[in-house]
């Protein structure tokens, strides 16, 4: 869907009722305000959904750049019934995905202060619907986006393991699919790592481990496999996030997408004509 689609279930098949009963056709002037410190995303988006209702839009603050308190981010002018209709959707984007990107640079620096090298990414735990915009909100924070779906990279996990025996056997098939330049194992054991080192697949993610033990693990498939990327996920937290950071190349957190908070904007008309 396009952001401007999702107007469908505010308006239904009737549209701003309230609006219709009490507005004719005056036009407004309008600013979106930043009611805390944040890393600004949906400006994209909010412009495509104001400007399909017709209605101008200066962007003020651009994603990717970081807004204070009491700030505007853009200014929307045109006709008050597309604005009060385009309102809700507009701030629910911005919201959320600010939410997203300003939690992300946070824990990038945080791991960036530790290990420079250490990648924070995004994972398929995502809102029906939103994936693309909350992993674009991700990068907008300094994050990376891990698989964008089933089909642009192998992940082998424990379900997959279940039915194929081995972790040797499902990197041999994989590889022989062809159907991905990248094949990546999901672990839960040391023994599971050394395995996955041995049969060579290109990132081994230590599953749901404690600090301790992923330190150690990813030291063992580091000397098994020199070449090999290790990813920690699962469990993660910005409470926890930087215990991991020393010894991990990726690591990957659906807490970034699945209890982020989003960011308090509001939209307050300015003038009116």
């Amino acid at each position: 869907m396009e952001p401007h689609e999702y107007l469908a279930e505010d308006l239904a098949d009737r549209g701003d009722i309230t609006t219709q009963a009490l507005i004719s056709d005056q036009k407004v002037k309008a600013h979106i305000i930043a009611n805390q410190d944040a890393i600004v995303a949906g400006m994209v988006i909010a412009s495509q959904i104001f400007e399909k209702e017709g209605l101008h839009v200066t962007i003020l603050v651009n994603d990717g750049e970081s807004v204070i308190d009491g700030k505007p981010v853009m200014e929307i002018s045109g006709k008050a019934a597309a604005l009060l209709k385009t309102e809700r959707l507009a701030l629910n984007f911005i919201q959320r995905m600010s939410g997203i990107a300003t939690v992300t640079r946070s824990l990038v620096n945080i791991c960036r202060d530790i290990n420079p090298n250490c990648k924070i990414y995004a994972t398929r735990k995502t809102t029906p619907g939103l994936r693309k915009w909350e992993k674009d909100a991700v990068e907008l924070g300094g994050g990376h986006r891990h698989r964008e779906g089933l089909y642009d990279q192998i992940l082998i996990k424990d379900n997959h393991l279940k039915i194929v025996g081995s972790i040797t056997e499902a990197v041999k098939r994989a590889r022989e699919s062809g159907l991905s330049d990248i094949v990546e194992v999901e672990v839960k054991t040391n023994k599971e790592a050394k395995e996955a080192a041995q049969a060579r697949a290109d990132i081994i993610m230590l599953d749901n481990m404690e600090p301790y033990m992923a330190k150690s693990v990813a030291k063992h498939v580091r000397e098994i496999h020199p070449g090999v990327k290790v990813e920690i996920s699962g469990g993660i937290t910005p409470d926890n996030i930087g215990l991991y950071a020393s010894c991990a190349d990726m690591i990957s957190l659906g807490w970034l997408t699945h209890s982020v908070r989003a960011v308090d904007y509001s939209l307050e008309i300015v003038e009116v004509v």
